[in-house]
């Protein structure tokens, strides 16, 4: 097992590192999923330099490597607090093809739920594409339990078809 550590990004590097690893991850794992244009249409919306220097300055976003114990980024993960429902969005797990089966995910979680401790937040959620079997079931393996199910319209005929799931942060 990989151990994972958690290094913030916090310059203008690290932004550029995490918008080009974006990028490469979503490429070789998202379109066999949702195909190849939604693919390239949600990494230069959600994913790109411009969406995640927009999240951090404009929108409480947070962001993190997810590093091995020698430093090497092996995926990234990033979210924010939401003060007025008491809750975390993480907004992001991803994890490069030869990080996963490693138990990072349930690391990554594990970051998240002492994070919610810190800061006196009671809940987790995030949202999951429903054909994205893989992520369903390391959350479901990790305490998160479907609560909603959701279409949204992103733009250009896309739409993210999406559990959303939660799981409340340990005592």
């Amino acid at each position: 097992m990989t151990t994972a550590r958690f290094t913030p990004v916090v310059t203008a590097d690290d932004q550029a590192a995490l918008a080009r690893m974006a990028s490469d991850i979503w490429h070789e794992y998202w379109p066999a999923i949702i195909g190849e244009a939604q693919t390239d249409y949600m990494v230069s919306h959600f994913q790109s330099l411009q969406a995640i220097q927009t999240d951090m300055a404009d929108n409480g976003y947070e962001y993190w490597f997810v590093e091995d114990a020698d430093g090497t980024a092996l995926g990234y993960t990033g979210g924010h607090a939401e003060a007025e429902t008491n809750r975390f969005f993480i907004s992001k797990i991803y994890l490069a093809a030869h990080a996963r089966g490693k138990h990072l995910c349930s690391q990554t979680i594990r970051f998240y739920d002492e994070l919610c401790c810190e800061r006196g937040l009671s809940t987790m959620y995030l949202t999951v594409n429903k054909h994205n079997e893989l992520g369903v079931r390391a959350y479901q393996g990790n305490g998160f339990r479907v609560i909603e199910c959701v279409v949204t319209d992103i733009g250009d005929g896309f739409v993210m078809d999406d559990y959303i799931m939660e799981r409340p942060v340990s005592a």
